[in-house]
């Protein structure tokens, strides 16, 4: 071999080391630089900063709020009109270039520089959706930097069909239209698929200045730069001159609708998730967004229960409904008043009303825990507590009762009496580990549902009992995913277990009491065929307020009706027991048929608690309002029959309908009182104060979120009853 050719080998080998070389150290390079990049497959499960998607327990939407893409395109799915549109008007070289275009960049400077004025943008769609997913809106030549190498690491992991229908699910269109479905939607109420030429090109004209082209603004700006596209797709032939013509010519034709899923399908509901959601979550994590809350709520029955209110609460009379699972305090229904948009106040969670003889339940379940029996007796006759002097519906009073025939009958003297025999501090010690927080005094009325609660914490006190005496807080949630899917919290893991109030035979001694209740007693209403239902119906003074709080073993509802201004319903608790049995009526058809516990046998031995200045005064008048009892309270004909200990109470006799009288409304302005022996009430205390519901805020069609919203102001006072 000559020296000439070894040489000319030598060269040769000597280059290509060197451009592998080269191209090794590129490589090396670009490795590096990605590696400090995010990962581009990131970008099929991007959500902007401060967005929710609140999912029902079967996982349909429910709402999603934030700057959210609300629909999306499915891979595969987008219509090649739309893809064409943007192509030639967002980036005509998109299947040329590998993320950024220099040739673009050239035509633009030259284009705006001979305008004088900044006609055309240079960004590809692929540096556009990296600036979306993972960069701000900054404009710094550090951002354009970050992004130009964004973008080749975009087309490096993604195809170029992925990376342009990842950009027309999350470009933002104007009128909070987050994505090409969305604004289809939102301008045309049509989907992608049923976009016309030219409705696809104004679509395809919004992404330099979405607020400034947007249609629903500036029609006749969004037509200008509609033709300007129309121009672009004629030039990239994607339309023929006479699709051009008739394009141009084609009026706007807009059919304006809101955003899928701007408003709630549940908007009471959702709202209070809005409000326990930082109860379980940080601010971090609410800041980043991304979030996707599967609740509890079943849709079909909160639909039910909507309707069951709506046509309950007949002229201004408004309603509210909760449903608790009593085993996982999961709420399946919430409805916070007949309709939303013409109040967002939430009667089921802000609204305090007198809870009436509903209260009583926690007055008998501190009895049986302190030794009573349901079938212990007790003096049912007119008397006075320390100078309160309740009275029993229609002024008749039964000489000695069993508890379970006091209950069942609703004796506000019985449950006067047995708050005096068992305690102030035993009695407000039940409420509290059911659930119940607001204040409660030490004054007798107490017994009577004197002090106002929201329709949510006494239906959750009953699931409690329910719940054979394991009582769990409500919750809306069951589990909640953040922006990779990752989970966040989950109720098995994370949630509230529960935690023990009674013994289950006490419970249960209480939830057979509560049957008698429906089966012989004033929730006879609330009756469902060929099921065991415990429930306690509660009026308060002047019949302003309507309860009727029980449930079957599977679920605890509670059912309110009443005025937000606090006048006198003229009806009675049947109402709401009706509206109840209504409403489960429809909820039970696909639930099993289960029995409560059999009623106990309960051995404890009861010594009553002496209390301050309880001397009983027969006869002495009140200087309150008459404490009522629910309206629709069947009164016995005769006195009934004690029953021996441990034995099964006998069966009440029929008993005719009577009008009962409502119970006695909150003590005025009660002390606040703590120590070890109750405080006496005054010697004469003042009328008290009706219940009043705050009045609802001015509708508002898609609150912030999670912000909670403002206090609401109360109406202004009402005046109380006369003085009998």
């Amino acid at each position: 071999m000559s020296k000439r050719r070894l040489r000319l080998l030598l060269v040769v080998g000597v280059a290509l080391a060197a451009g592998g070389g080269a191209a090794l150290g590129v490589n090396t390079l670009v490795k590096g630089v990605d590696s400090l990049l995010p990962d581009a497959r990131r970008i099929t499960t991007f959500n902007r900063p401060g967005t929710v998607t609140i999912l029902s327990a079967d996982g349909e939407v429910l709402q999603k709020l934030g700057p959210a893409t609300r629909e999306k395109v499915a891979s595969g799915e987008m219509p090649e009109l739309v893809k064409e549109a943007f192509v030639a008007a967002e980036d005509r070289r998109f299947y040329q270039h590998s993320g950024v275009d220099p040739t673009g960049i050239a035509r633009a400077m030259v284009r705006n520089l001979s305008r004088g004025s900044v006609e055309e943008g240079a960004s590809t769609i692929t540096q556009q959706l990296a600036r979306t997913v993972f960069l701000s809106q900054d404009r710094t030549l550090i951002r354009k930097l970050k992004e130009a190498a964004l973008a080749g690491k975009l087309e490096r992991q993604l195809s170029k069909q992925q990376i342009l229908e990842q950009y027309l699910n999350y470009v933002y269109l104007g009128s909070s239209a987050y994505g090409v479905a969305d604004a289809a939607w939102i301008y045309f109420s049509k989907t992608p698929d049923q976009l016309t030429v030219p409705e696809a090109a104004l679509i395809a004209g919004l992404p330099p200045a979405p607020s400034v082209y947007s249609p629903l603004v500036n029609p006749e700006l969004a037509l200008q730069r509609r033709g300007i596209v129309l121009e672009r797709m004629a030039q990239a032939g994607f339309i023929d001159s006479g699709e051009l013509a008739d394009a141009k010519a084609s009026p706007l034709q807009l059919k304006p609708a809101l955003p899928k899923f701007w408003n709630s399908r549940a908007p009471y509901f959702t709202g209070w998730v809005a409000q326990e959601l930082p109860k379980v979550l940080s601010a971090e994590q609410l800041e980043v967004g991304g979030l996707t809350i599967r609740s509890s709520l079943n849709q079909a029955w909160q639909d039910e229960g909507q309707k069951v209110i709506a046509a309950s609460a007949s002229g201004g009379l408004e309603g509210a409904l909760v449903t608790v699972e009593p085993g996982t305090g999961l709420v399946r229904t919430m409805v916070g008043g007949k309709d939303y948009s013409k109040s967002q106040f939430n009667r089921a969670t802000q609204a305090l009303r007198s809870p009436g003889s509903t209260f009583k339940l926690f007055v008998y379940l501190a009895a049986l825990k302190a030794g009573m029996k349901p079938e212990d007796t007790v003096l049912d006759a007119k008397r006075c507590f320390a100078g309160y002097c309740p009275k029993n519906f229609g002024d008749r009073y039964l000489g000695r009762v069993s508890l379970a025939t006091a209950l069942q009958n609703s004796l506000n003297i019985v449950a006067v009496s047995l708050l005096q025999q068992v305690g102030f501090d035993k009695v407000i010690a039940m409420a509290r580990s059911l659930g119940i927080t607001r204040e409660l005094g030490r004054f007798y009325p107490m017994a009577l549902g004197a002090y106002e609660q929201t329709v949510l914490d006494m239906t959750t006190a009953y699931a409690g009992v329910i719940n054979r005496g394991v009582f769990v807080p409500a919750t809306p949630f069951e589990e909640i995913s953040g922006p990779n899917g990752e989970l966040l919290w989950s109720r098995r893991v994370d949630g509230d277990k529960g935690r023990r109030v009674v013994d289950s035979a006490i419970a249960d001694a209480m939830v057979w009491m509560l049957q008698r209740v429906v089966s012989g007693g004033t929730g006879g209403a609330a009756s469902l065929a060929n099921r065991p239902v415990a429930g306690k119906t509660g009026t308060s003074e002047g019949a302003r307020d309507l309860w009727f709080i029980g449930g079957i073993p599977q679920l605890t509802t509670g059912v309110w009706l009443g005025y937000d201004n606090n006048r006198k319903t003229g009806s009675d608790s049947g109402a709401a027991a009706a509206a109840w049995g209504r409403y489960m009526a429809v909820v039970v058809k696909d639930l099993p048929v289960r029995q409560f516990p059999p009623k106990p046998v309960l051995t404890g031995t009861f010594k009553p608690t002496k209390q301050a200045n309880t001397t009983v005064q027969p006869g002495r008048p009140s200087t309150l309002p008459n404490p009522g009892e629910d309206r629709n309270r069947p009164e016995p004909s005769q006195e009934p029959p004690p029953s021996d200990r441990g034995q099964d109470l006998p069966p009440l006799p029929d008993l005719p309908d009577l009008p009962d009288l409502p119970d006695l409304p909150p003590p005025s302005a009660p002390p606040r009182g703590g120590g070890s022996r109750p405080e006496p009430p005054p010697r004469r205390p003042a009328p008290p104060q009706p219940a009043r519901a705050p009045v609802a805020p001015p509708p508002q069609v898609n609150p912030s979120f999670p912000v909670a919203p403002p206090p609401l102001t109360p109406p202004p006072p009402v005046a109380p009853p006369p003085v009998p």
